[in-house]
């Protein structure tokens, strides 16, 4: 008995562990008490991706561009406001004329695409192209010989620009004669857009809208057959370069209000083709992203070389407050697309939605022989609408809002259907720079 002691003791400590190992595999008693706790405990699933937001709006394409007229079918006109009416803008979204201006302005912006300022050269420019840079050179001058009076520190629009707008119009005529135009009435018809691609003379104002009358001055000597398919790519990367320089020293110097501008919420005070040329630019680029609009270094060396980041650099130049966030937060809020591709359709929608398709804008498009009206829209003389141009300074403006109903603007400002009269931000950062604040921003607390 005493040796069967040590199995009897081994044979009852393997039946009891068999029976914990028995209950704790079994589930426990309903009436046990003791919870299941993989019941209560969430099954851990990896995390998903957030989706990034997708545009409804399709991209717009590319339209083919026609091949210029035969000069012998035109019979050239001065041309005339022709949207005179929602319906009048109807009708032009639904031309040919739509499509043609479509097919210029994107077939420019496509024939830069990866491509730098700096790998064009002077060689490779054709004597149309050099002709029109030498215009843009002596429209400079002309501004340099035109310096505005002082207003006591005045923020609007200094009126010595009319003057500057007068010397313009006179020297049209023999730009476009060292252009190989010499009718009379091609001249007469082209020089209406080129005129109004520096502003308007009795507003002293600028804005997209004259900017788009710079391209459709190029889009008329397309046209004339003066300009060819093969100078698209200097026609961005000189052509409108040059203009920009132009303008940014034109509004330096006179303060030009911004056309029909709704403040920061806007991309720009003054421009938008160069977002879209410049995201085109920028469109496969190995290393430059989106966010590099926030690079200080970044912009500094390439600023010159692509022009989104260039227009970004003179709009921070031109701000009294420290921060794209603070004073674009368009342009803020963009740079944190996934792509320049993305940049890029979005900056075609825009130009679609924001330019053509705006009524307050497009109300002030002009057509001609060249860029022809639709059938059946309204003629500027029989509405008994005064041409922009012949407009009393600083008198009434007949215009019609963003729902359609026309209405008149009267002398005191616009009203918020066109964008709020505000001072030119131009002017409030020259202003700083006479003061001796030129480079001392100011920063929004907890930035």
């Amino acid at each position: 008995m005493v040796l069967d002691a040590p199995f009897t003791l081994m044979a009852s400590i393997t039946t009891s562990a068999d029976a914990v190992t028995n209950h704790s595999n079994s589930p426990p008693a309903a009436n046990s008490g003791i919870p299941r706790l993989k019941d209560r405990i969430p099954k851990l699933e990896p995390r998903r991706k957030r989706q990034e937001a997708q545009n409804p709006t399709p991209v717009p394409e590319t339209p083919p561009l026609p091949s210029p007229p035969d000069p012998s079918t035109l019979a050239f006109k001065l041309p005339t406001r022709r949207i005179l009416s929602p319906a009048d803008h109807g009708l032009f979204l639904a031309s040919p004329t739509y499509k043609l201006v479509l097919a210029f302005v994107f077939g420019l912006s496509e024939s830069v695409v990866d491509t730098p300022i700096s790998s064009l050269k002077d060689p490779e420019l054709s004597s149309p192209v050099k002709a029109i840079l030498g215009i843009l050179d002596e429209a400079e001058t002309l501004c340099k010989d035109s310096p505005p009076n002082e207003t006591g520190g005045s923020r609007f629009g200094n009126k010595i620009f009319r003057v500057f707008i007068d010397k313009i119009k006179h020297r049209a005529g023999a730009w476009h004669r060292s252009l190989g135009l010499d009718d009379a009435n091609a001249i007469a018809e082209v020089s209406a857009y080129l005129n109004q691609s520096f502003g308007n003379r009795s507003r002293i104002d600028y804005g997209s809208g004259h900017e788009l009358n710079f391209a459709m001055w190029l889009l008329c000597l397309y046209q004339l057959a003066i300009l060819q398919r093969s100078d698209f790519r200097a026609l961005v990367l000189r052509v409108f370069v040059r203009y920009l320089e132009v303008m940014r020293f034109v509004q330096s110097t006179y303060y030009l209000e911004p056309a029909g501008s709704h403040g920061v919420w806007g991309l720009d005070d003054y421009q938008f083709l160069p977002f879209l040329f410049g995201a085109s630019q920028l469109l496969h680029h190995p290393y430059i992203t989106p966010r590099a609009i926030h690079q200080e270094l970044t912009i500094e060396e390439f600023g010159a070389d692509y022009m989104y980041l260039g227009q970004v650099a003179f709009v921070n130049s031109t701000k009294t407050v420290k921060g794209l966030r603070w004073h674009s937060p368009m342009l803020d809020d963009i740079s944190n697309a996934k792509s320049w591709n993305k940049i890029e359709g979005g900056m075609r929608r825009m130009f679609v939605s924001e330019v053509l398709c705006k009524l307050p804008v497009m109300q002030h498009f002009l057509f001609g022989s060249l860029i022809p009206a639709a059938e059946g829209m309204s003629e500027q003389d029989m509405a008994g609408v005064a041409d922009e141009e012949d407009e009393e300074e600083s008198g009434e403006v007949e215009v019609f809002d963003k729902d359609g109903v026309r209405h008149v603007h009267q002398p005191r400002g616009w009203g918020d259907c066109c964008g709020i009269k505000v001072p030119s931000s131009i002017a409030a950062a020259e202003e700083m720079k006479k003061r001796g604040f030129g480079e001392q921003l100011r920063r929004i607390p907890f930035d």
